[in-house]
């Protein structure tokens, strides 16, 4: 596989490697974070002179690893009792879709990663085997019992995660977002540290101050997009919408590090619209 088809192989597979390590992690935000580390950990490997014959399934064994070693840094596995009295049938993909993230989290890795890769990404046993490093049996025990926890968990009543952030940065949000619907770009740039650093997402990365200054000034060419104050997975956000279409649902959302009052860094998914299927957000003020 020559160098074009691997990377233009890496950009179609993208959405589809999310989709698994959003629900690996119980975090679409996480999900991208693991995801980026996995496509690092590709490239690397390509650079070094691995070949690839089957990319795909390359691709979501090393998205799995890079999913339990953010799982076993996080300690955050949790056992679920299970019982044989639902029937272990495939879940219908308008169903698995609207299952929370979190909801897949509470199943045990292998469970949930038989589950994710058979019922929302289509794979076959053997490839969830290979995938995950086991033996096809096992991957087909876990398919059958994560499937029955799953239900059993979707049809429990979840708990509202409500985004609970401190006053100040309450305060810091609703300023940013209020700069941005006045257009006082200068503001904000005067309120950027020296070594920001931007990360548009699935599109570039840059850090300093005077490159991010553009960053701004192509927001302000741009006159669709519509900004609200807002919570993303419990995360303060600013909520952009596209004024040009449904206003019902964000195009696409930012998020804001600040260190004491000044921006460190900037977090932007206008180009990984992927991360919005399913996530959790909601509208503040």
């Amino acid at each position: 596989m020559n160098t074009d088809a691997f990377e233009d192989g890496l950009k179609a597979l993208r959405p589809r490697l999310h989709r698994y390590c959003a629900r690996m992690t119980g975090s679409a935000v996480s999900g991208e974070d693991v995801l980026q580390d996995a496509l690092v950990k590709a490239l690397h490997a390509r650079a070094e002179g691995t070949e690839v014959d089957n990319l795909e399934g390359w691709l979501f064994r090393i998205a799995h690893n890079a999913s339990l070693d953010f799982l076993r840094e996080k300690s955050r596995n949790t056992f679920v009792a299970l019982t044989d009295d639902i029937e272990a049938a495939p879940i219908p993909e308008a169903d698995i879709v609207a299952v929370s993230f979190q909801t897949f989290l509470r199943l045990p890795e292998l469970q949930r990663c038989a589950v994710i890769l058979k019922d929302v990404l289509g794979h076959s046993v053997d490839e969830i085997a290979s995938i995950a490093g086991c033996s096809p049996a096992a991957a087909k025990s876990a398919l059958q019992r994560g499937r029955v926890a799953l239900r059993q968990l979707a049809q429990a009543p979840e708990d509202i995660r409500l985004p609970l952030m401190s006053d100040a940065g309450r305060r810091k949000i609703a300023a940013y977002v209020h700069l941005f619907q006045s257009g006082d770009f200068d503001a904000i740039r005067a309120m950027l540290a020296d070594d920001v650093k931007l990360d548009l997402v699935n599109r570039l990365q840059w850090e300093g101050r005077g490159k991010i200054s553009l960053y701004f000034t192509r927001y302000a060419e741009v006159t669709k997009w519509r900004f609200a104050l807002g919570a993303v997975e419990g995360q303060p956000a600013m909520l952009v919408f596209d004024s040009t279409g449904s206003m019902e649902r964000p195009a696409h959302f930012v998020l804001i590090d600040w260190s004491e009052n000044q921006i460190v860094a900037i977090r932007d998914f206008l180009y990984a619209p992927y991360v919005l299927e399913a996530i959790e957000w909601a509208r503040l003020g």
